[in-house]
C-alpha cells in the first residue's frame, strides 16, 4: 500500500527549506555585520565632525574667552560675541552650544529660551570633569523633553598666553539622533530588499529542487512498479549526472529483476507442477516448523485441506508430536513410520526429513517427504510370510524322508515288511515337494509374465461335465471307497464357448474339486453347477464340508494360506492351488471367488467371458 507523504516530510520542501535557511542565514550574518559596521562608521564619521566643529569654535571663541579670563578692557563686549558667535554657528545638527568661563560661570548659550542661565553658574558635571581632568569628555546622552540621543562634548580651553591655564569650556550638543535614523532607513531598505531576496529563492529554489525531484519522483514510481511485478516502465535519462547514472541503473535492474522474475516464475510453475504430480507427499516448513508448503498428496495422505494445515506445526499435523520434538528433528533426521489413510483406506507412511539450510549453515526450514509404503510392507510382509512357508512345507516333508532314510540305513532296508513301506512314504513325500516346486516355478512364471496361454475356443459345458465325470469314476475307486460320496451336475443343456487354455482351466478345476472331496464329510454331495450371466458364464462347485470362516475368505487365494493348517498339510495340500488357480483365472480376464457358512459347506464361483457362438458358425 503507498503511503502518503506530507508536505514537511517532501524532499522539494525540504531542499526550499534548507536554500532559504541558508539564505536567510547569510542575510543575517550580512546584514548584522553590515549595518553594524554602517552604524559604527556614521557615528565616527558625526562625532567627528564634530570635534571638527568643536576645535574651529574652540580656536574661534579663545580670544574672547582669554580676554574674559584676564579682564582686559576693550571696545568689544567679549560675552555679547560669545553669545553672537555661538548664535551664529548653532544649527546643521548642533542643538546647543553653551560657554563657560574658568568658575564655570555661563557667559554664553545658544539656547534663546535658556538666556537666564548665563551669569549662573553650571551646575553640568561633565563641565566640572572638563575642569578637573583637563581632557575632553565625549558622551551620549538623552534629551529629557524629547527622549533623543544627543552627542555631548565638553571641550577645555586652555589659555594660549599662559601655558596650561584653564580659561574655560565649551559644551556642545548635537543631534545624533538623525544618524540612526539613517541607520533604522538603512536596516528597513535591507530587510525590503532581503525579504524580496527570500521570495525570489524560494521560487528559484522551487525550480531547483523540482529539478532534482523530478527525476527522484520518476523513480519513485518506477521503483514501485518494480515492486509490484510491473517491468515494463523506463526511466527517462535527463543527464549525465549522479541522478541520470543512477536512472540509468534502475532501468538496468529493471531488465535484471524481470528477467531474474521470470526465471523465478519459470521454476516456481515447475516446481509446483511437480510437487501436484508426485506420487509422494511434499510438506515444507518455517525454521519454527510451521507449514508453509504442502502438496496435493500430503493433504490426501494426512486428511487435511491447504487452509488448514498452513500455518500448522508440523508435528500436530503428523500427529507425533507427543512422541517427537522439532529438536530431535532437527538434530537426527531419522524416517518415522506413520498410520494415514487414502480415501479411506488405511495406509502406512514412511516420513523422511531434510534440513534447508543456508551457506552460513543457519537452519531456515524442514523438508518431509511422506511415500505410501503399504505396498512395500505388504511385499515385505509377504515375503517374509512366504519364505517362513516355503521353509516350513519344504522341511516338514524332508525331515519325513530323512528319517525314513536314516531307519532303512540302520538296517530296516532288509526287513521285507518295512523297506517297502518306507520307500513308498520317501516317493510320496518326493512327489509332495516336486509338486510344490511346479507350483512354485508356475507362479514365478505368472509373476515375471512369463506364463503364455495357448487359447482355444472350448465348449464350456462339455469339459465341466468331463471333469465332473472324471472325479465321479474316482469317488468310486478303492481309494474311496470307505466314503459315500455323491456328484450332483446342474450343468446347461446348450453349448457354452469360451477362449480358454484347456490344459490351464482344467488345472484350476481340478485344484477346486480335489479341495471339495478332500474337506467333504463321509456321504457329503458335490455338486457342479452352470449359469449364464450377460456375457459371461458362471461355474460353480459346491461341497457340503465344514464350511471357511468369513475372517478367513478374503485371504484363502493367498500363497500358502490355510484355514486349517494342521489338517491341510495332514491332507497334502501345499497351500499354492487357489493361489494359482486365481492368477490362472485372472490371465483369462475372469473373477474367482468363494461363498461359505461354517459347517454348511463352501461354493467356489468362477466367472470367465464368453461370446454367443454357434457351431455352424465354425464352418461357415
Amino acid at each position: 500500500m503507498k503511503k502518503k507523504i506530507r508536505f514537511h516530510q517532501s524532499i522539494n520542501t525540504k531542499i526550499v527549506f534548507v536554500i532559504v535557511l541558508l539564505l536567510v542565514f547569510a542575510l543575517q550574518l550580512i546584514g548584522a555585520n553590515f549595518i553594524t559596521q554602517i552604524e559604527r562608521q556614521l557615528v565616527v564619521n558625526f562625532q567627528e565632525d564634530r570635534q571638527v566643529q568643536m576645535s574651529f569654535l574652540e580656536s574661534t571663541l579663545m580670544p574672547y574667552l582669554e580676554a574674559e579670563a584676564n579682564g582686559e578692557e576693550s571696545e568689544v563686549d567679549a560675552a555679547q560675541e560669545i553669545n553672537s558667535l555661538i548664535a551664529d554657528f548653532s544649527g546643521n545638527g548642533i542643538t546647543e552650544l553653551q560657554v563657560v568661563n574658568e568658575d564655570l560661570v555661563v557667559i554664553g548659550n545658544s539656547d534663546s529660551t535658556q538666556q537666564s542661565v548665563i551669569g549662573q553658574l553650571s551646575g553640568d558635571q561633565d563641565l566640572r570633569q572638563a575642569q578637573l581632568t583637563e581632557v575632553t569628555v565625549p558622551r551620549q546622552v538623552i534629551d529629557p523633553l524629547t527622549g533623543d540621543r544627543r552627542w555631548k562634548i565638553v571641550e577645555p580651553v586652555f589659555s594660549t598666553i599662559q601655558e596650561g591655564q584653564f580659561i574655560g569650556a565649551i559644551l556642545m550638543k548635537s543631534n545624533i539622533e538623525a544618524v540612526y535614523a539613517q541607520v533604522s532607513q538603512i536596516t528597513i531598505i535591507f530587510l525590503q530588499s532581503s525579504g524580496v531576496a527570500i521570495i525570489l529563492s524560494l521560487f528559484l529554489a522551487n525550480m531547483v529542487s523540482r529539478a532534482l525531484t523530478k527525476p527522484i519522483k520518476e523513480m519513485q514510481i518506477q521503483t514501485r512498479q518494480i515492486a509490484d511485478g510491473d517491468y515494463s516502465g523506463t526511466l527517462k535519462v535527463y543527464g549525465e549526472d549522479e541522478l541520470g547514472q543512477l536512472a540509468s541503473l534502475i532501468n538496468d535492474l529493471s531488465d535484471d529483476v524481470a528477467e531474474a522474475q521470470e526465471s523465478i516464475d519459470a521454476e516456481r510453475r515447475r516446481l509446483d507442477s511437480v510437487l501436484t504430480h508426485m506420487t509422494d507427499g511434499v510438506i515444507a516448513t518455517d525454521r519454527r516448523g510451521k507449514i508453509i508448503i504442502i502438496n496435493e498428496m500430503a493433504q490426501s495422505m494426512m486428511g487435511i485441506d491447504q487452509d488448514d494445515a498452513l500455518g500448522q506445526n508440523l508435528l500436530s499435523i503428523l500427529k507425533v508430536d507427543e512422541d517427537v520434538t522439532l529438536r530431535t528433528i532437527l538434530e537426527k533426521q531419522d524416517d518415522m513410520m506413520l498410520n494415514g489413510q487414502e480415501d479411506g483406506v488405511p495406509i502406512v507412511i514412511r516420513a523422511s526429513f531434510s534440513l534447508i539450510q543456508r551457506e552460513s549453515g543457519f537452519i531456515s526450514g524442514i523438508v518431509c517427504v511422506l511415500h505410501d509404503v503399504t505396498e512395500q510392507e505388504r511385499i515385505d510382509e509377504e515375503r517374509k510370510q512366504f519364505v517362513s512357508n516355503v521353509s516350513h512345507e519344504l522341511r516338514t516333508p524332508l525331515t519325513s524322508m530323512r528319517s525314513y532314510i536314516e531307519a532303512l540305513a540302520d538296517g530296516a532296508w532288509e526287513d521285507p515288511e518295512l523297506a517297502p513301506r518306507f520307500l513308498e512314504v520317501t516317493q510320496k513325500e518326493t512327489d509332495r515337494m516336486i509338486r510344490m516346486i511346479q507350483d512354485l516355478l508356475h507362479l514365478s512364471r505368472i509373476d515375471a509374465g512369463k506364463s503364455i496361454l495357448d487359447l482355444e475356443i472350448v465348449n464350456m459345458t462339455e469339459m465341466v461335465d468331463h471333469v465332473l465325470n472324471r472325479f465321479e469314476m474316482l469317488i468310486h475307486s478303492t481309494e474311496y471307497e470307505r466314503k459315500n460320496y455323491q456328484i450332483k451336475k446342474e450343468l446347461l443343456k446348450e453349448a457354452v464357448f469360451v477362449e480358454v487354455d484347456p490344459d490351464r482351466l482344467l488345472q484350476v478345476m481340478d485344484n477346486i474339486m480335489n479341495n471339495a472331496i478332500k474337506y467333504s464329510p463321509d456321504g457329503g454331495t458335490i455338486t457342479g453347477r452352470m449359469q449364464i450371466r450377460q456375457q459371461d458364464v458362471l461355474v460353480s462347485i459346491t461341497d457340503e464340508g465344514m464350511g471357511i470362516p468369513q475372517a478367513d475368505l478374503p485371504k484363502i487365494f493367498s500363497r500358502f494360506y490355510r484355514v486349517d493348517r494342521a489338517r491341510s498339510r495332514a491332507m497334502g495340500g501345499s497351500g499354492l492351488g487357489l493361489a494359482i488357480s486365481k492368477e490362472v483365472i485372472e490371465q483369462h480376464g475372469g473373477k474367482i471367488w468363494a461363498e461359505s457358512r461354517e459347517g454348511k459347506g463352501t461354493t467356489f464361483n468362477v466367472l470367465l467371458p464368453y461370446v454367443p457362438f454357434d457351431e455352424e458358425d465354425e464352418w461357415e
